[in-house]
This record gives C-alpha cells, structure tokens and sequence, in this order.
C-alpha cells in the first residue's frame, strides 16, 4: 500500500522565526519582541506542549483572585439551579482527567 502524505500549512500570526538557545540547565530566552507583542513579563506562566519535534509556548492567563472567586460563585450557582451536587461535580472531573490520560498515552 502506497503512502499517502498530507501537508497541511497552519498560517502563523508571526513577522519572523527567531532563532534561540537553550542553556545547559535547559533555559531559553524569549527575544524580547516576541515577549512585547504577546505582553509577557517576569513570572507570568507559560504552557510547554509537544507535537512530535516541535514545542510550542501558550500564555497561560490566570485570572484575578477577585475575577476567579466570581467565577467559582457564578459555576456554583448554575450548578445548584441545575440540581448538581458536589459529587456530581467530582465526579465528572474525575472522568474527564481519566479520558485526558486516556487519549494521551495513545
């Protein structure tokens, strides 16, 4: 059977590729354009993922306390309204972790 080969090409929001290095403790600096356009500063949190050979950064925003607390009001709320407990809650949490690791060791 022949093998069939897709190319797909992702547009990336991007002027141009920077070239960095990693430190022998592993470490990389993010060019300084590149933290400026995406509004990074000292101790906000990245998200490292894999995909084969590439690795990919994401901003990883947390909210406010004040924000989150509103948050975690208002998802209380419509949970009571709709009739779910907290073991409801856990529960569905629980399952949705298990299908997470689930699809990830694939």
């Amino acid at each position: 059977m022949p093998f069939i080969f897709i190319i797909v090409f992702i547009p990336l929001k991007t002027k141009a590729a920077k070239i960095i290095t990693v430190t022998s403790k592993g470490q990389i600096a993010i060019p300084t354009k590149i933290r400026e356009e995406l509004s990074i500063e000292s101790g906000d949190k990245l998200v490292a993922y894999t995909y084969g050979d590439c690795i990919m950064l994401k901003v990883l925003k947390v909210p406010e306390i004040e924000r989150f607390r509103a948050m975690a009001k208002e998802a209380q709320e419509w949970a009571q309204s709709v009739g779910l407990t907290e073991e409801d809650v856990n529960t569905f949490i629980k399952d949705y972790r298990k299908r997470k690791r689930d699809e990830n060791s694939r």
